[in-house]
């Protein structure tokens, strides 16, 4: 991904709108959008009124809709501010009595096109993968596993969907079992051992090679077990994912026999520690 297509501005009708890619699909400044359909000089104003209006009268929990993300502002610099999806920001513009906003709609059901092409050829949205790894300064045979172990992680969480495992709670407490049973950590715990503070700081976006690779065991082996076995249900595919965190686990500590070292690292590939490397 571009850094344009990153972080980026579009125009509607000669206004600009802030925009963002995040958690694969983009998300808009909800000030930038109220700004260009109320025309009103004071946006931000109106959107903490509309906010009140919308969490008291239609219930609508904003917390749970809007997130908040760095843009960039008139200054050059960046601040976290309200961004929503097309499907929030079509919530929003259902409460803004505005002319422009049947245009609005359809100019953002155009913008979000990119995203049903991708739908449709998913070879398309890897490519956006790849660039946008790529622009961060990650080495090849790193991101081609990388790649590698998102299909194995999309085919592993296809099963736990199709054996009544509910997306969210439980699939975290699954990852969470794989991970303990491969490094002996928890997503949580492995995050916090290498220094990732912010939420949306995605583990095996800091992992080495070595590291991902004995994930994509534990994962592997966890779906083969899972289809083998026919787990069905939450418990029974807990029992599969400790079988295939165990698999992975004990070849990470056979490898580390050989090596004289643990393979479990607390580096990341944040901005600052990669500065210090090249320092050291």
């Amino acid at each position: 991904m571009s850094k344009k297509k990153e972080n980026s501005l579009i125009v509607f009708q000669g206004e600009n709108i802030r925009r963002l890619w995040h958690n694969d699909e983009w998300y808009f400044s909800v000030i930038d959008v109220v700004g260009v359909l109320t025309e009103s000089s004071r946006s931000r104003k109106y959107w903490s009124d509309l906010k009140s209006k919308l969490k008291k009268e239609e219930d609508f929990e904003v917390s749970d809709n809007i997130g908040q993300l760095k843009l960039k502002a008139t200054d050059g610099k960046y601040y976290a501010t309200d961004c929503a999806n097309v499907e929030t920001l079509f919530r929003i513009i259902q409460s803004i009595p505005s002319p422009n906003a049947n245009k609005f709609k359809l100019w953002l059901a155009r913008v979000g096109y990119d995203r049903v092409q991708e739908i449709e050829n998913p070879e398309l949205g890897q490519d956006r993968i790849k660039q946008y790894y790529e622009l961060k300064g990650y080495p090849k045979d790193w991101i081609d596993k990388r790649l590698r172990g998102i299909a194995i992680r999309q085919e592993l969480t296809e099963e736990w969907k199709n054996r009544e495992v509910e997306k969210g709670k439980e699939f975290a407490i699954l990852t969470n079992e794989i991970s303990k049973a491969t490094f002996g950590k928890t997503v949580g715990e492995y995050k916090e051992f290498k220094g990732l503070e912010k939420p949306n700081q995605n583990l095996r976006d800091h992992m080495d090679d070595l590291e991902i690779i004995f994930t994509m065991l534990g994962e592997a082996s966890t779906t083969e077990i899972t289809k083998n076995k026919d787990s069905q249900g939450f418990d029974e595919c807990k029992d599969s994912a400790n079988k295939g965190g165990n698999i992975a686990g004990r070849a990470r500590k056979d490898l580390e026999k050989n090596l004289g070292r643990t393979i479990v690292s607390d580096d990341n590939y944040l901005p600052e520690q990669k500065e210090k490397k090249k320092l050291n």
